[in-house]
């Protein structure tokens, strides 16, 4: 069997003595908890360890495995540069992983690398994996900006090359859980925090892979989760393979969760092929919001799907339209969503044609082609997209941020001519205070100028 097991490790710096200088103390059981896995792992014998890590370098649009014969790090951003180790990489898979991962369309090679140092999420694992014995090459791994199907995908590649090298390899994915779960903690706290962590450990235990592509985008944001995409990575290397899952531990005393847990493959399971559930469960999904979607929606649907498959704008509007669309000028936005992310988003703050209907027609043409945050959207992402279209009220000037909402106003700042807008509700955006800086950046001007403010209401259609 090419992958006996595999585990997911969280990473504080702080469980090495010579960084914690007693603060390990306080995760003592996340300490044992992660002797008692790499014991596991190296009771497996692997020829190979396949790390994924949230640290490593990650892009957009792209999955950086490392390059090079082998790396070195330590822990010198930790205070303590003496504990250090060095590792060799297995070029053989790392090849063969590039050329299935290519072959299955998911960008993914060596280029890019900013730094061959190893990476805090490679480093800590490593450290106990190499104190239990584990001495093998490794393929490191970043993450990306792509979806947790491509993640999958991904995870479904490495298995197929460590297959066809007859490589016996463990996969590795380190990740810790929220980072939100304490006022006192780092980053605070957030009331999806402690959600997040309890569904990820629940899947953790049952070994329900599932939950690992499926759990709400949202959720995931507002808890601050670390190592999610690492386990969907994971899920996909043990594709269509039964486990006997066990969570060893799970802390989240420091205001970060740590889980460790461990998944030994006892053989294969059809039932188990995790991604193609995903994929049926989003075409279902996308397909019973397609039809609920209201005249404003489909008309910018229209519209953009008219441009990117001809090249050519809508010359006519579709019959049936309500009057207040064709009857009535205002500003538009139109926002496009990929598996919850946003993948464009362009409008205009007042009416720039003669009609709502065509400011949905020209700004949905904008938001697919024209945002300078993303490249132009392909005929291959159609079927994924989600759209939302803002219809904007009359703005009004303010005299303070406290007559603003920001789940029922917008905000437009301004100076001189500059003039920067975010719009009501959004995800993420939970105080005033941020959505006037957001606004602010947006519009090019510094915190330390004067700038005056208007609000506006929007009417939303999704």
């Amino acid at each position: 069997m090419a992958i006996p097991g595999a585990v997911i490790l969280p990473h504080p710096p702080l469980i090495i003595p010579t960084v914690g200088r007693g603060q390990e103390r306080e995760v003592q059981a996340t300490i044992e908890a992660y002797r008692r896995a790499a014991e596991q792992v190296s009771a497996w014998g692997p020829e190979v360890l396949i790390i994924t890590s949230p640290h490593q370098v990650m892009y957009a649009d792209y999955f950086h495995i490392s390059p090079g014969r082998g790396a070195s790090g330590d822990m010198s951003a930790f205070g303590a540069a003496q504990t250090k180790l060095t590792v060799k990489y297995d070029g053989g898979l790392r090849e063969e992983a590039v050329r299935r991962a290519e072959a299955a369309g998911l960008r993914a090679g060596t280029l890019g690398e900013r730094d061959p140092a190893l990476d805090h999420g490679t480093f800590l694992p490593l450290y106990f994996l190499q104190e239990a014995g584990v001495d093998c090459p490794i393929l490191r791994m970043g993450l990306s900006g792509f979806s947790p199907l491509d993640h999958y995908r991904l995870g479904q590649c490495i298995k197929q090359a460590v297959d066809a090298l007859g490589r016996r390899a463990v996969f590795v994915a380190s990740g810790d859980l929220s980072h939100k779960l304490r006022d006192d903690g780092p980053y605070g706290f957030a009331p999806e925090g402690p959600v997040f962590d309890r569904q990820i450990t629940e899947a953790m235990a049952a070994g329900d892979f599932l939950r690992f592509l499926t759990i709400d985008p949202a959720l995931c944001d507002r808890a601050a989760e670390c190592g999610l995409r690492s386990f969907q990575v994971m899920a996909g290397a043990l594709d269509g393979l039964a486990v006997d899952a066990k969570v060893l531990s799970y802390e989240g005393v420091t205001g970060v969760g740590y889980g460790v847990a461990v998944f030994t493959v006892t053989g294969p399971d059809e039932g188990r092929r995790f991604g193609e559930q995903c994929a049926e469960q989003e075409r279902a999904r996308l397909a019973e919001k397609k039809a609920s979607e209201d005249p404003w929606v489909r008309l910018a649907r229209l519209s953009l799907e008219t441009f990117v498959r001809t090249g050519k704008r809508l010359e006519r509007l579709p019959d049936g339209l309500p009057d207040g669309m064709t009857s009535q000028a205002a500003g538009a936005f139109v926002s496009l969503h990929v598996h919850g992310q946003l993948r464009g988003c362009i409008g205009t703050t007042g009416p720039t044609t003669e009609s709502v209907a065509w400011e949905i027609v020209q700004n949905a043409v904008s938001a697919c082609a024209r945002d300078p945050r993303f490249p132009p959207v392909t005929v291959s992402e159609l079927d994924s997209l989600e759209y939302s279209v803002d219809v904007l009220g009359q703005p009004e000037p303010i005299s303070s941020a406290a007559e603003l909402d920001v789940k029922k106003y917008g905000v437009i700042v301004s100076c001189g001519g500059r003039r920067g807008l975010l719009l009501p509700d959004l995800e993420g955006v939970d105080t005033v205070e941020q959505q006037i800086d957001i606004a602010r950046q947006k519009g090019g001007i510094s915190s330390r100028e004067r700038y005056a403010l208007e609000r506006f209401e929007v009417v939303r259609h999704t």
